[in-house]
């Protein structure tokens, strides 16, 4: 086959699946059934792990120039300011990128698309996946292309990436249960003045209204995410920005002078009943979709792409079992319910016109935030679950042991040089103080790379064993933690998991 991966999407989950993939030396073909790329700011915010899984493929820093960063987010109710929370100083010591980025959606595809097409793929415009057939050991797919003619195509496996109402999911007879919000939301991207046009993020609440400010690259530039009046919506169909929740708007004294982009829209929580079926994935939105709150969808679907991606490559070149692909389903889809039940629960909250809810809106919250915004442990604790850098796996069957603070399936800590070894997207080992001489000689014998960094003071305070062994999987988690560093428990724990390294597919560069 030519293709071993056809990934049906590309927004950024389709995206980053097939430019990861490719990275690692896999033949993929992605397909769109849009003409061109979107070309209205969507989804906005890339959060710190997005940024972190991007310096993997040397993206990062072009993302950041083109985007803006924002350190601090307000909430304001009934016009006067509640709290603020700057991000900034939190994650200092969390990550090389402390900060959220808003880089609208459009722009960000338009960077991943040149990004593919440097490494000679092309997304295929106007294709429309017609239907699949899994045969056990190979997919074989019919194609629309924008011309009418269809095609047959072979696949090793198909990436569903189609989004919220994704063919791959329909043709796999997959549930997608959840609901819809009662409010109608409009999103806007609007050129306005005002005091909170600042570079940083503002949400007001209001007795009926709701309304978030996101920065964009301009100084005057903002994306408006707000309710639309109740005795409009409706007339759905003949909406406008006059529609709109004016009064919040009034009371943060927002005064916009231009209308770029306007769109209403219903808001929908659902997670698919299971994310793989066959030799079917699903990804991104078409996997789950959940409310705006803390800009976590698009960076979710992103997280999806890079843990499939990598399970994928290993079990494509034959260097693991097919079994591996077994935990992208557990460790993706219990992060994706979480996700939708914390952000239901706030999304409720905030633009729900229930009375209790609004005397918790306009009365509690205010006296309550301000004392957990104080609260560093609080701040930290925000900073993390909003970052993505709290997401593990610690249950997976890929994820064994525990040495300090850091598990099996955690997140690598940071630690200031311990993360330019995962751009060679390879298994690798850490160890942070003096490896033993077995350690060694096991890594050669083994074919797996390992970094070897100087002790610090610093790395307990991030959790680490000094001398401790840490093997890292490809998508920058810790697979095993081994505080005694025993070669034998490294060699076992690859043995049973049938994770088979060879010199020739690990990067040799060592830090030291």
């Amino acid at each position: 086959m030519t293709t071993e991966v056809l990934v049906v999407g590309a927004g950024p989950t389709g995206l980053v699946t097939a430019l990861w993939l490719t990275a690692l030396g896999v033949r993929v073909r992605i397909i769109d059934k849009t003409a061109e790329p979107g070309t209205t700011s969507r989804a906005l915010a890339v959060q710190v792990r997005t940024l972190e899984l991007y310096d993997h493929l040397g993206l990062a820093r072009d993302v950041i120039e083109r985007g803006r960063r924002f350190v601090a987010a307000n909430l304001w109710v009934r016009g006067t300011k509640a709290g603020r929370i700057a991000f900034g100083d939190l994650g200092m010591d969390l990550s090389p990128f402390p900060y959220a980025l808003i880089f609208p959606q459009d722009e960000h595809e338009r960077v991943l698309i040149a990004q593919l097409a440097m490494r000679g793929v092309e997304v295929e415009r106007g294709t429309t996946l017609i239907g699949f057939d899994d045969h056990g050991d190979h997919v074989s797919a019919r194609l629309r292309r924008a011309d009418g003619t269809e095609e047959s195509a072979a696949a090793a496996y198909v990436a569903g990436c189609d989004g919220a109402h994704s063919t791959v999911r329909e043709i796999l007879c997959i549930g997608f249960p959840g609901g819809t919000y009662e409010h109608l939301f409009y999103v806007a991207d609007v050129e306005a003045r005002g005091g909170v046009m600042d570079g940083e993020l503002h949400v007001a609440l209001d007795d009926a209204d709701f309304v978030a400010v996101f920065p964009l690259k301009s100084a005057r530039g903002a994306r408006l995410v707000g309710t639309v009046r109740m005795d409009a919506e409706r007339q759905i169909d003949e909406l406008g920005w006059d529609d709109v929740g004016a009064d919040v708007l009034a009371r943060l004294g927002i005064d916009v002078r231009r209308l770029n982009w306007f769109s209403t829209y219903h808001v929908h929580h659902r997670v698919a009943d299971r994310l793989v079926k066959g030799r079917a994935f699903l990804l991104g939105d078409a996997a789950h979709i959940h409310s705006p709150v803390g800009g976590q969808g698009m960076n979710t679907g992103i997280g999806d792409a890079v843990n499939l991606a990598w399970k994928l490559a290993a079990v494509l070149k034959h260097q693991a079992p097919p079994a591996v692909l077994e935990t992208y389903e557990p460790e993706r889809i219990g992060f994706a319910r979480r996700l939708v039940a914390t952000t239901d629960r706030a999304f409720t909250l905030v633009t729900s016109r229930g009375r209790l809810a609004r005397l918790v809106r306009v009365h509690v919250v205010p006296r309550l935030l301000p004392a957990l915004f104080r609260a560093r442990l609080m701040r930290r604790l925000m900073f993390r679950t909003v970052s993505q850098t709290g997401i593990r796996y610690r249950e997976s069957a890929l994820s064994a042991g525990r040495a300090g603070a850091v598990h099996g399936g955690d997140r690598l800590p940071w630690v200031g040089d311990n993360f330019g070894p995962l751009s060679s997207l390879a298994w690798q080992t850490h160890v942070y103080g003096a490896p033993s001489e077995e350690v060694r000689k096991a890594c050669a014998s083994l074919g797996l790379t390992l970094h070897v960094f100087p002790w610090r003071r610093s790395m307990r305070r991030a959790g680490l064993v000094c001398d401790a062994l840490y093997l890292v999987r490809p998508d920058g988690y810790v697979a095993l933690a081994d505080r005694d560093a025993s070669a034998e428990t490294l060699e076992r724990y690859l043995d049973t998991r049938g994770i088979r390294l060879t010199r020739a597919a690990q990067n040799d560069r060592r830090v030291t």
